[in-house]
């Protein structure tokens, strides 16, 4: 395939970029704070989970390691300039911009690369290119105008993005996926040892530094400090759940790579709506019911598995619903949370619509655009050394 149809649209995408950025300005009210609130730590955080946690868990395929981390870094370099046009024009209707800017462009950022691993192996760079446009778009506008979150009485409080990102990105990207079917070729939709290495070093980094992206956007003060807290204990809990529970579930009774790489974060998603709200307890409890729950998604597979290259729905889809759900429960449990039971559910609820639905429509508009015939290897539209795998692998499928 091509990849002139890639150029062009990236190149235009820049230079709009560009031409909007012309009337931008910094919101200097908040640089005082930079120091003090320690928002460019977190800025690197969530930018090293972006670049190097997304980008390296990806590798897991034997034959598209370059795809993996090469359209990761292309997907975050043009994601968060649009995402950031785009958020600050719907939610202030002027291109103001600070460390929270950027913060939030990599919040959005993260949404496309959730459903960038359900897309995974299977898409152009052209489809690449136009998903990060339109998802950002969609995302965006159902925070800003669905969930209110620049609003003085927000629909959902959601600190970590629980709903808004991964819920969000979860089903954007796995109706997207439904629209364009199974794969024509999956020869090579397997791992290999090197390449199951590599990926575990995503699972590190992102498990380390989870914490800067569910507390970086609180102010600083008690609620940041107690996200900070809950969102190692949950990824604790759901960590050790992992490994115990993968031997028990799988036919070999072996712990094996799959849950092991990607399950073991699912606390982090879980925790991201209430990480501010509960105690101790309920973050460690949370983190055990997120890591269980994706376990054994990722052992049964029991939806989307035909479609799901990284198994997203299992990570991201149905922790992120367990943790909004977790969010409507909490004023029941803690009365000083302040939040209401019933706008978390909607929210949650609204959420799943305009995601499926917006998802299904950019699956028919990746459809007209036309898939690559070799999926899953890097050959297609990188330049290879001559030991790229090139033969079907005898490793395992993600979803």
């Amino acid at each position: 395939m091509s990849l002139a149809g890639f150029s062009a649209l990236g190149l235009a995408a820049q230079g709009v970029i560009l031409a909007l950025f012309y009337n931008a300005e910094f919101d200097t009210a908040s640089f005082d704070m930079t120091d003090k609130s320690s928002v460019y730590n977190y800025y690197v955080g969530v930018a090293l989970m972006m670049f190097v946690g997304f980008g390296y868990l990806m590798t897991f395929l034997k034959a598209y390691g370059l795809g993996a981390v090469g359209f990761t870094f292309f997907i975050t370099c043009l994601g968060v300039q649009w995402a950031i046009v785009v958020e600050a024009y719907m939610a202030k209707a002027k291109l103001t911009i600070d460390f929270m800017s950027l913060l939030n462009g990599n919040f959005g950022v993260a949404a496309v690369l959730i459903s960038f691993g359900g897309l995974l192996g299977k898409i152009s760079p052209l489809q690449v290119c136009v998903v990060t446009l339109v998802e950002l778009a969609c995302y965006c506008g159902n925070k800003v105008y669905v969930l209110k979150q620049y609003a003085e009485d927000p629909v959902i409080a959601d600190c970590g993005g629980t709903i808004i990102i991964h819920v969000f990105g979860a089903y954007f990207g796995l109706f997207c996926c439904k629209v364009l079917g199974k794969p024509s070729n999956d020869a090579l939709n397997g791992s290999s040892y090197v390449s199951d290495l590599f990926s575990l070093v995503g699972t590190v980094f992102l498990w380390l530094f989870w914490p800067s992206f569910v507390a970086g956007a609180l102010p600083p003060g008690d609620g940041q400090t107690k996200a900070l807290i809950n969102t190692v204990l949950a990824l604790l809990a759901s960590g050790v759940i992992t490994f115990a529970l993968t031997p028990l579930l799988e036919s070999g009774k072996k712990l094996t790579m799959v849950p092991i790489q990607n399950a073991t974060l699912a606390g982090g998603v879980s925790i991201g709506a209430t990480a501010n709200l509960v105690g101790p307890f309920g973050a460690v409890l949370i983190g055990c019911l997120a890591g269980a729950l994706s376990t054994y998604g990722f052992v049964k597979a029991p939806l989307f598995g035909d479609v799901d290259t990284c198994g997203i729905n299992n990570l991201h889809g149905m922790p992120g619903i367990l943790g909004g759900l977790a969010s409507a429960a909490v004023p029941f449990f803690y009365k000083e949370a302040g939040t209401i039971a019933a706008q978390q559910a909607t929210g949650l609820g609204l959420t799943l619509v305009v995601a499926a639905v917006t998802g299904s429509l950019t699956g028919f508009l990746l459809q007209a655009l036309g898939s690559p015939k070799d999926m899953f290897t890097d050959e297609t539209f990188w330049e290879c050394a001559e030991d790229v795998p090139k033969e079907a692998p005898a490793g395992y499928s993600r979803a």
